[in-house]
């Protein structure tokens, strides 16, 4: 073999070797990116998981945390409420089995409550307690919009039927003020109700569903209740939580989840769910930031606008001025009116 065969022989194999090279470069940076190792108790992150609370990573925020609210469930601000006189005493259990099986009116909650002559509050009946003193509401308003008159008069209806059956006699408020006051209500909470989210988009490499999870727990996500969703977890038991993560479930549930490309996340708070004194927005920034930088990735808005830290500090200061305007109005974010008025 000629010099010149030899010399076309190497260059042809040192081709074909790079173009093998380079189809496995290519290959490898088209995968998506997976964890270095699996999350300790995390083998199976993406089922249904109860979220647990770590304290110490509340410690020495500088906020004050919420605590527990001792308030009955009516209350007039945002429930029609029609005060029943009863006959008799009745007794818990009574009014348990004559409630209506529905306890809603169109999109509104239905509520009965007795009043406790020990500790001198309203509540939801009890087994075994005794109630001299009843009374039933409906919400006024809610993100189904406000009370109508056609939802009043089956207010009307349920309740009569309820007071027949456990002997007492309901007296209710005039419709058409309760109905004005329910237009009221929604037009306030119609413009006083914001749902933030923040969508983080790979700029490279795809990302793999545990690749997601292994990334996001190490700012406290843990998993939700659904499929494709992780949460941060309320400092007080029962809360919502303060901030949500979602990604297509449909990539958790594939059959091998490790090869599902995934290239955007979408991090979520709902303003008056959570306590102000959560810094739900602050830990919501801090969050996007931090994912960004680790995953590679871009923040923007849900139209694909990019958000810099400008546009986060106006709505930064846009939310403080919302915290106190429904703290005004009684309705303080993360309250138990308020999350009952916001659902």
């Amino acid at each position: 073999m000629s010099q010149l065969q030899w010399g076309l022989t190497i260059a042809g194999t040192a081709l074909l070797v790079g173009m093998l090279l380079h189809t496995l470069w290519m290959t490898r940076r088209a995968r998506p990116r997976q964890p270095e190792a699996p999350a300790t108790g995390l083998d199976d992150p993406f089922g249904p998981r109860e979220p647990t609370l770590d304290h110490d990573a509340f410690e020495d925020t500088g906020f004050a945390l919420p605590v527990p609210e001792k308030k009955p469930t009516l209350d007039a601000l945002i429930d029609v409420i029609a005060p029943v006189s009863l006959d008799a005493a009745v007794s818990g259990d009574a009014l348990l089995a004559a409630l209506p099986p529905t306890r809603r009116v169109g999109s509104k909650p239905f509520t009965v409550e007795g009043f406790d002559d020990a500790t001198k509050r309203w509540e939801f009946p009890v087994p075994g307690q005794r109630y001299n003193q009843l009374q039933a509401g409906i919400q006024l308003a809610n993100r189904g919009g406000a009370l109508t008159e056609i939802e009043f008069s089956e207010f009307v209806v349920k309740t009569q039927a309820f007071c027949d059956t456990v002997g007492g006699t309901p007296d209710f408020p005039e419709m058409r003020q309760e109905v004005a006051r329910a237009r009221e209500l929604d037009m306030f909470a119609s413009d006083h109700d914001a749902q933030l989210s923040f969508v983080l988009r790979a700029r490279r490499a795809a990302w793999s569903p545990s690749y997601i999870q292994k990334m996001a727990s190490k700012l406290g996500f843990v998993p939700g209740a659904m499929v494709g969703r992780l949460v941060v977890p309320a400092s007080q038991v029962g809360l919502p939580p303060v901030l949500s993560l979602t990604f297509d479930s449909q990539a958790a549930l594939a059959d091998d989840p490790t090869q599902s490309a995934l290239r955007e996340i979408m991090l979520s708070l709902d303003v008056a769910q959570v306590d102000r004194g959560e810094r739900a927005f602050a830990r919501m920034r801090e969050a996007a930031q931090a994912l960004a930088e680790q995953m590679d990735g871009v923040v923007s808005d849900d139209n694909g606008v990019a958000l810099p830290a400008e546009a986060m500090d106006v709505i930064a200061s846009e939310l403080e001025v919302l915290y106190d305007t429904l703290a005004q109005r009684e309705l303080a974010a993360g309250s138990s009116l308020a999350r009952r008025l916001f659902s």
